[in-house]
């Protein structure tokens, strides 16, 4: 299973499920990260603690631990 904290810079991939709880999931798919959707990986932060991904024209910062929680596929 690939997630998206193990995805590197300038990776574009394609969500394929999320293990969050309600609450986080609810707000995950407020940003539109959601089954299908396609993020694009732009930066890790320096201790690899928060990741930096795009979908559609949004930027979003996310914690390592909640990027773990969600499954990918590279396009």
């Amino acid at each position: 299973m690939n997630k998206l904290s193990n995805s590197h810079r300038g990776d574009k991939v394609k969500v394929v499920k999320l293990y969050a709880d309600t609450d986080l999931k609810q707000r995950l798919i407020s940003f539109g990260i959601m089954k299908g959707a396609t993020v694009e990986v732009l930066e890790h932060a320096p201790a690899k603690s928060t990741i930096e991904v795009k979908v559609g024209k949004m930027r979003i910062a996310l914690r390592a631990k909640e990027a773990d929680l969600i499954e990918v596929e590279n396009i």
